[in-house]
């Protein structure tokens, strides 16, 4: 298979293999892409929790990406923890330097297992800074509540909320609707054209850590490979769900994705 982009990740790591910066990897290798790095913090870490952050500095997260973007350049950008304002602040003022179009942000708050990841001002910094230049956001319900100060419990709030990031600055909002206690999970792409539902149905499984860093790190992909932005969400949602489906069950907690399903997908 030929390399058809190239992507720069920057993200926290996860010893485990299941999200952060290792499921990126494999995400956008798997659907075709090159993946380079910037982490922004280490974690120690498996299936059942998050149990040490180690933030990395903002001037070490600056310079990664700066030796990426100088030397192998990208085509598309995906952010996922950020962790502190020091290091929001940095990748705001670096990214927009180079002018890049298909930036996604993973608004990782919270982790799986609920440990709390970011602070009231590193979000603030968030919603001002980054949302602007990001042509998509991908929160998921907890997080978009705590963006909005909305509650959210049914498909309209996830509207009305998406609706506000938008007004925020955002481009484009994808709001995942996994976290609703339905049968039927809606994922909401909002734009300020158009609002456009994905619907599955919900798959009964503890096998989704690294779901939303997937999901983005695809989505990223998707769009650095000139696909449009709902064929994008297509794609990399009906990946995600294939790769929750066959998951190798590895772990006591939240057990990671099967990653190499894209293969499958790919051919069909």
């Amino acid at each position: 298979m030929k390399i058809k982009s190239k992507i720069l990740i920057i993200a926290g790591s996860d010893s485990s293999g299941g999200a952060g910066i290792q499921a990126d990897i494999k995400a956008v290798t798997a659907l075709g892409s090159y993946a380079t790095t910037a982490i922004t913090a280490i974690t120690a870490q498996n299936t059942t929790g998050v149990k040490k952050v180690l933030p990395i500095s903002s001037k070490i997260v600056q310079k990664q990406i700066t030796m990426i973007l100088d030397d192998i350049k990208v085509h598309g950008v995906k952010i996922g923890m950020l962790h502190n304002s020091k290091v929001i602040r940095s990748v705001y003022k670096t990214l927009k330097k180079y002018k890049l179009k298909y930036i996604v942000l993973d608004p990782v708050m919270i982790a799986k297992g609920g440990t709390r990841l970011i602070n009231n001002n590193s979000i603030s910094y968030l919603k001002k800074l980054l949302l602007p230049i990001c042509y998509l956001v991908t929160p998921n319900i907890p997080e978009a509540e705590i963006m909005t100060g909305y509650s959210i419990s049914n498909k309209n709030d996830m509207i009305k909320a998406a609706k506000k990031i938008i007004n925020m600055g955002a481009k484009n909002v994808l709001l995942k609707g996994g976290h609703l206690k339905n049968k039927m999970i809606f994922d909401i792409l909002v734009s300020k054209q158009s609002v456009k539902i994905f619907s599955k149905k919900k798959i009964n499984t503890r096998n989704t850590h690294g779901t939303g860093c997937t999901l983005s790190s695809a989505l990223a992909t998707c769009l650095s490979q000139k696909k449009d932005l709902y064929k994008s969400c297509k794609i990399s949602l009906n990946y995600v769900n294939q790769a929750i489906l066959s998951a190798p069950g590895y772990g006591k907690g939240f057990g990671p994705l099967n990653h190499l399903v894209s293969f499958k997908i790919m051919e069909t």
